[in-house]
């Protein structure tokens, strides 16, 4: 039915384009917001790993536990990272499908005709397994549809399980890379006063202080 109305009522070439760069360059706005965010919260956890470091160095019986807690800060370090290195990958595919796009409208307004493009599709199918950007990503998919410079939708439910691959059990290496790398020489340059609280205490703080880091992130994923 779709391909019967094309015939009759062609759509106007310069308004598919606006629309598809307008998704574009939302999902891009989107992905910008979450990697400013994404830097917040590393930012964050450096000062919590400097923290529990100079916890331990200042009450040595406290320093096991103060050892425990910054491997368990470094861990949600290496997995915002990851996060963040995931997103800056998409926007640069985002960019690339937004040159692709607007290259094969031009062809369309030189030569009449426009041909489907098999690496766009690929990028499209990519950046619509992304969480953050599954729903705005489809309806770009549609209009790309529409237009001609792909051929088929992207598939509803595309599993995105290869993007959480490796991030509950983070390599000790990795955890031992970032302590040195915030710790060394560091730790004199931190002026944040360190309040002393019963171990107790601490234990229940760090753990709400994982709670509502854990939180952000999922919260980035919705």
């Amino acid at each position: 039915m779709e391909s019967i109305r094309a015939v009759f009522w062609k759509p106007d070439p310069a308004v598919q384009m606006r629309k598809c760069n307008s998704l574009i360059r939302s999902n891009t706005r989107k992905l910008d917001r979450d990697i400013s965010q994404l830097k917040l919260l590393d930012s964050k956890t450096r000062q919590y790993i400097i923290q529990a470091s100079k916890r331990g160095q200042k009450d040595p019986s406290r320093a096991a536990q103060a050892a425990k807690e910054t491997r368990t800060f470094a861990r949600e370090m290496i997995r915002i990272r990851k996060q963040s290195s995931r997103l800056a990958t998409s926007k640069a595919q985002l960019q690339s499908v937004q040159m692709q796009v607007n290259e094969a409208f031009s062809v369309r307004k030189i030569e009449g005709s426009i041909k489907a493009s098999t690496g766009i599709m690929k990028d499209v199918n990519s950046l619509v397994r992304l969480p953050e950007l599954t729903g705005t990503m489809r309806e770009l998919s549609q209009e790309l549809v529409k237009a001609g410079i792909i051929e088929e939708m992207v598939g509803d439910s595309l599993p995105d399980d290869q993007l959480m691959e490796g991030e509950d059990e983070e390599a000790e290496t990795e955890v031992d890379k970032v302590l040195g790398e915030i710790l060394q020489g560091k730790l004199g340059k931190v002026e944040t006063p360190v309040v002393e609280e019963p171990v107790e205490e601490e234990a229940e703080e760090q753990e709400a202080t994982l709670e509502e880091m854990r939180g952000r992130l999922e919260a980035l994923k919705s």
